[in-house]
């Protein structure tokens, strides 16, 4: 499945502009937004909620719903070429120094991130107000690092997930002991 024209009408649909200057998700579908950020989090259980804010969610929280998750191996499975990727880790839950030392984003890709064992915190931060690139964008991982801290942090569950956005800047896997969880790229 193609998601068409999404980008388009993220970043350049006439209209209401968010505090980045350009068109977001949360305006184009009408999610209600804190400071005009777009960042989602909530349970499994709501995951239908967004089914219409992108055309591929429908398919990526389908394929949460019908994998046996608590048997699939780690590692990186493909749901719809290059449209929706995921990875399922298993691993040592870090520090906020060791996890904001990679304090992310991604140009070409949405993040639906699913807590299966935790708790998983997160730090996260508006892009918008990031100032302290930690290098160059990389096209091949669709990645910009940041020096900046986080604004804030929370806290998922087993069953709870985030979605992040572009204008997302997100720390994953703070905490102690194993955190798994799983990761869906879905293609912007």
């Amino acid at each position: 499945m193609e998601a068409e024209g999404y980008s388009d009408r993220i970043f350049t649909e006439p209209g209401r502009r968010c505090a980045h200057q350009h068109r977001c998700v949360a305006h184009v579908y009408g999610i209600p937004t804190v400071n005009n950020n777009t960042m989602i989090i909530d349970t499994i259980d709501n995951a239908s909620r967004y089914f219409s804010v992108h055309p591929l969610f429908r398919q990526a929280f389908g394929y949460i719903a019908t994998t046996g998750l608590d048997t699939l191996e780690a590692g990186k499975y493909s749901i719809e070429e290059d449209q929706l990727h995921a990875s399922l880790m298993h691993k040592k839950g870090m520090t906020e120094q060791e996890s904001t030392a990679k304090f992310e984003c991604h140009n070409k890709h949405i993040d639906i991130q699913l807590c299966l064992q935790g708790p998983e915190r997160f730090g996260w931060k508006p892009r918008a107000t990031c100032t302290r690139e930690n290098g160059d964008y990389n096209d091949a991982k669709d990645v910009q690092l940041y020096n900046d801290r986080p604004d804030m942090f929370f806290e998922l569950q087993a069953g709870q997930f985030a979605i992040f956005f572009p204008e997302d800047v997100h720390a994953p896997l703070i905490g102690e002991g194993q955190i798994r969880k799983l990761v869906i790229k879905v293609k912007i």
